[in-house]
């Protein structure tokens, strides 16, 4: 994540525009763009939401450094994979 977050952080300093889709549980995937603690996940706030459907895109993208879109969409449980559930769902 580290790496990943320093290296869009580089492309997004030379002008790229950026998208972060995190799938990892731990939903830290955008900690360091965002400068917080873990963001929200698109399963999480779908489960008290009742489905999908019923978020709005401000409800599960966040805005961080040098306008970089950030978007945790949650995962499996940790050992499963991450192109599960959570990737599909988003």
């Amino acid at each position: 994540s580290t790496t990943s977050q320093n290296t869009l952080a580089a492309l997004a300093q030379m002008g790229q525009k950026i998208l972060i889709v995190g799938c990892d549980p731990k939903a830290d995937s955008t900690r360091l763009i965002l400068h917080a603690k873990a963001q929200d996940t698109i399963l999480s706030l779908a489960a008290e939401a009742g489905s999908v459907e019923d978020l709005e895109l401000e409800d599960v993208m966040k805005v961080g450094y040098r306008d970089i879109r950030c978007v945790e969409s949650g995962g499996p449980e940790p050992g499963v994979g991450c192109a599960g559930r959570g990737v599909i769902t988003s």
